[in-house]
């Protein structure tokens, strides 16, 4: 089976979605699968560093306006491209295509939440998500929640297989002297810390999460937050509330970190936080129940859907429940974090990103085989 998988949306430091990606096409490509890689003009490198299997086609313009004309009108029929499956893992496909067409739909905030993003974005990607629903030969929703809203919002008359994503469990674990330390990063030991991981964006929470990390560090002269992640757009706001912040001296800003630090991060946090108001899976909340942290997210969102009953659940918005459940985390025995640390780890174990490959393989063939 060929397979063409359109990866000219992921940015050179993949987070969230991009990261999807960037683990299938790194897992996907066997003796049975033939893998182009359609990336953006000088991005061959390191896509062969990601996926040395796959031939990487490095075809699609740099420039937004010019990379998304290309893709609806010219890429599903260029010559450099033979597959018998095409695969867009970001909402879009080309409008002019010669192969059966896969369209992998993330969330659906777009709709229901446009504040939430660029109003350059909102309405291209209604349309082209509207287009896919209609047009694609399959849809792929990453969450129930996501199938649930494609059938309320979008009434799509291409069929969805619902596919969760998946964790490195080998990398994600409870514990391993092979992860990175924090002194080699330049990171205090011993320091107790709540983590958050996560593009920095209106959705996200930051904002909550500033005002309960007031609320806690008041009572609690030791404990830090430590903020990972690269800034998205809309996040003036937030830096001018860690410039302000009663407790600014408590509070770091890591950036985006070595994927080698992240697990060290997540487990010798005291939580991991992700207070976001709404995501199409929540990759972090998985990758932390996996190394066993303690974690507290946000309740009837996807992030529910994904913990299950370990994480602490807050009502979104809700700044003072969040306050407190950071609080209670300081007075767990060692006996109840090691409980904590087993239950999470068990949730994670049902996720794996070999599974979510597998299905991504059952639904192509399927597609092969009828087309």
């Amino acid at each position: 089976m060929r397979l063409a998988l359109d990866v000219s949306a992921v940015p050179a430091q993949p987070a969230g979605a991009g990261r999807y990606v960037v683990e299938l096409a790194s897992r996907v490509a066997n003796d049975d699968c033939d893998l182009t890689l359609v990336s953006q003009v000088g991005d061959a490198e390191r896509w062969h560093q990601w996926s040395p299997p796959a031939h990487v086609v490095d075809i699609v313009p740099n420039a937004r306006p010019a990379r998304l004309l290309y893709e609806a009108v010219v890429l599903g029929r260029s010559s450099r491209v033979t597959a018998d499956v095409w695969h867009g893992p970001h909402y879009t496909m080309p409008r002019r295509r010669t192969m059966p067409t896969v369209v992998t739909i993330c969330d659906l905030t777009f709709f229901t939440n446009p504040e939430w993003h660029e109003r350059s974005k909102v309405l291209f990607f209604q349309r082209a998500i509207r287009y896919a629903a209609k047009n694609a030969d399959a849809l792929i929703s990453i969450s129930e929640t996501t199938t649930s809203l494609l059938h309320e919002i979008v009434n799509p008359t291409a069929p969805i297989t619902t596919i969760p994503l998946g964790v490195d469990l080998e990398r994600f674990t409870v514990s391993d002297e092979r992860s990175a330390t924090l002194a080699s990063h330049g990171l205090p030991s011993g320091v107790p810390y709540f983590f958050f991981l996560g593009t920095f964006e209106p959705r996200k929470g930051l904002d909550l999460l500033l005002e309960a990390f007031a609320l806690v560090a008041a009572e609690d002269p030791e404990v830090e937050l430590w903020l990972a992640g690269q800034a998205g757009w809309g996040t003036d706001g937030v830096a001018q509330q860690i410039t302000n912040h009663p407790f600014t001296h408590r509070i770091r800003r890591l950036g985006y970190v070595d994927d080698a630090l992240v697990p060290t991060l997540m487990r010798s946090s005291r939580a991991v936080c992700y207070p976001s108001r709404g995501e199409g899976f929540g990759l972090p909340v998985l990758e932390a129940l996996a190394c066993g942290a303690p974690v507290i997210t946000s309740a009837d969102t996807v992030m529910q859907e994904v913990a299950g009953t370990v994480a602490r659940l807050v009502p979104v918005g809700d700044v003072v429940a969040l306050a407190a459940e950071m609080a209670s985390t300081k007075h767990r025995s060692e006996s109840e974090r090691e409980a904590v640390s087993r239950l999470a780890r068990e949730r994670a174990e049902q996720f794996s990103w070999e599974r979510t490959v597998v299905a991504h393989r059952s639904l192509y063939d399927s597609l092969v085989t009828h087309s």
